[in-house]
């Protein structure tokens, strides 16, 4: 007897679009990259290569490692790893040691994706929580900036790449400040064009803002994005800049200034659009709850204020569980704090939590 296909079909986040699988979803956003990847290298030579080299490889590594062998093969194939590594790559400063770098990548993958069930289930992203491990375990080794190589040619590497393991290698000839660092401490501002165009010291990854939203439209074209999410995280940096330099042009950035200068775009552009963590559509299923600006506002007794606050409340829930919502027209503010993140795993219903914890506080507040 043939073995009828279920009625009800069940797959796990990235849901995407008919034709579209997750393989070709990332390599979508390597072929973005890659315009900015190969500015890194004509702006810091071998250098670049190397850490964004390593990082690729510790990610790998990792997914090699860690996954199931019936899973191995299909786990490399989906290039979620190679992705995890780049994106690793282009935030980290060109004069990185090698295996800092490799570490990284690896404790993305490990920590930041394998922990939590492999691809779909990861509640981080890989590659910034791989950041976030270097930056607190070697603080002063990720805040060293080094100067493009000039004369120096594609070849030259600069010393901090053939470091040993906890070891202390040659300094580099010359240190360089990045715009920001530039700005707020020597009140100097970097020229548009370098940041647009990406002539100045930083990371990687502030190679070339042009190639950066070169690579976005490429992304929204291939609809491997929702427009939504990196204009307003760009019109809400834009924004705030502009309001502070009318209070003081000498002390705050432009906003374009804002918007080129650093790491920014590659966050709007190629991390919050991340299918496993941004929203699907601009109202939450079941209760159509809407989203905007970082905020909600809940909608009915479905809601997460199972409609305890008034139709004037609006909040935000956080990732582990966490949520705060604010009542304008009863004058209260309710906090929870929660902690789902852990690698137990196990199911909450975190929903019927924040329900009943929105009525317990209303019946308080009464």
């Amino acid at each position: 007897m043939k073995k009828q296909d279920p009625d009800l079909l069940l797959f796990h986040a990235p849901l995407l679009r008919q034709g579209m699988t997750t393989p070709k979803a990332m390599r979508d956003v390597l072929y973005a990259l890659a315009p900015a990847t190969a500015a890194s290298m004509w702006f810091f030579g071998l250098s670049a290569v190397l850490v964004i080299g390593s990082c690729i490889a510790g990610a790998v590594l990792a997914e090699w490692l860690f996954a199931d062998r019936q899973a191995r093969g299909e786990s490399l194939r989906d290039a979620s790893g190679i992705l995890t590594g780049l994106l690793l790559g282009l935030t980290l400063p060109p004069g990185l040691p090698m295996w800092m770098a490799f570490l990284g990548g690896f404790v993305g993958i490990g920590l930041g994706k394998v922990i939590w069930g492999g691809l779909g289930h990861n509640l981080f992203n890989p590659a910034l929580l791989g950041r976030a491990f270097l930056l607190a375990t070697f603080p002063i080794a990720m805040t060293t900036w080094v100067p493009t190589v000039g004369d120096g040619g594609f070849t030259s590497v600069y010393a901090g790449n053939l470091a040993l393991p906890f070891m202390q290698a040659q300094i580099d000839g010359v240190s360089s400040a990045t715009p920001l660092g530039m700005m707020k401490f020597e009140h100097d501002v970097t020229p548009l064009t370098n940041l647009v165009f990406g002539n100045v010291s930083g990371s990687l990854g502030e190679t070339s803002g042009l190639l950066l939203l070169l690579g976005g439209i490429f992304l929204f074209l291939r609809r491997d994005l929702d427009w939504r999410i990196p204009v307003s995280i760009l019109l809400t940096v834009a924004i705030f800049s502009a309001c502070l330099t009318l209070v003081d042009a000498t002390r705050f950035p432009t906003p374009l200034f804002s918007v080129f200068s650093g790491s920014l775009l590659l966050v709007p552009l190629y991390r919050a659009p991340d299918p496993f963590t941004s929203p699907v559509t601009p109202r939450t299923p079941p209760a159509g709850e809407l989203r905007s600006l970082g905020f909600q506002v809940p909608a009915g007794r479905d809601a997460v204020t199972a409609g305890a606050l008034s139709p004037r409340a609006f909040g935000h829930t956080g990732f582990t569980g966490t949520s705060l919502f604010i009542d304008p027209e009863d004058g209260a503010i309710c906090v929870l704090l929660s902690n789902r993140g852990h690698p137990a795993q196990r199911e909450t219903d975190m929903r019927a939590l924040r329900r009943g914890f929105h009525q317990a506080a209303a019946r308080v507040l009464a």
